[in-house]
């Protein structure tokens, strides 16, 4: 396997974790749009 330069880590390193993030607010929104669905399919109409 290829040895990274000093470079080439620094550089990965100074970017920000863009996937991850994309993946915390799919599963932030899923939350988000399941509570909605009980609050409101829910719980509202059995009073």
């Amino acid at each position: 396997m290829d040895e990274l330069s000093e470079d080439e880590r620094k550089r990965i390193l100074e970017k920000p974790p863009v996937a991850a993030f994309i993946l915390m607010s799919a599963v932030v929104g899923g939350m988000v749009i399941a509570w909605l669905f009980l609050y409101y399919g829910v719980f509202l109409p059995r009073g």
